[in-house]
């Protein structure tokens, strides 16, 4: 039987360089942020300022920044 892992997302502040911040995820504990090539774990804990995100404001951002919503399916699953 698959163990479901709920994803969380996040949505970083937004800065100069990412005006609409960065998108992140956290699933199974570990920490996440949407690369241009995929997910890449980030070491340490949760950027000051990151707030929560449902899932469809996921991926509202996502088309805002023109990516595919098939990235939020493809979050790391935890070793």
């Amino acid at each position: 039987m698959e163990v479901k892992v709920d994803v969380r997302y996040l949505r970083t502040e937004p800065t100069m360089a990412f005006p609409r911040g960065r998108l992140l995820a956290v699933r199974g504990g570990r920490l996440y942020v949407l690369a241009p090539d995929g997910w890449d774990p980030v070491g340490g804990v949760r950027p000051e300022g990151a707030r929560p995100m449902s899932r469809a404001e996921a991926g509202q951002w996502c088309g805002f920044e023109g990516r595919d919503t098939a990235v939020l399916d493809a979050v790391p699953a935890p070793d």
